[in-house]
């Protein structure tokens, strides 16, 4: 699975946060198995706009999209419990 260059707002966002380190780590697992057990990876509601997510760390998660069948987006990253 390849993950397209993130957009500078979102690196921003990880440096702030200081969460560069865990996202290389879950990009790893998500480029080898999107559906990898500690990525909980999970389709959102509503189902029919087809956008997912997968956990960056217990707080934080990862938004993106499919843009072909082995590409995807991340089109943002926040926080699971706000």
């Amino acid at each position: 699975m390849k993950i397209l260059p993130l957009h500078h707002e979102i690196q921003k966002y990880l440096a702030e946060r200081q969460l560069e380190e865990k996202f290389e780590k879950q990009k790893k697992f998500f480029e080898l198995n999107p559906f990898h057990r500690s990525l909980e990876t999970e389709l959102l509601e509503p189902r029919k706009m087809r956008i997912w997510s997968f956990r960056i760390d217990r707080k934080y998660r990862a938004i993106f999209i499919f843009r072909e069948s082995d590409t995807v987006e991340i089109i943002d990253i926040n926080n699971h419990y706000q």
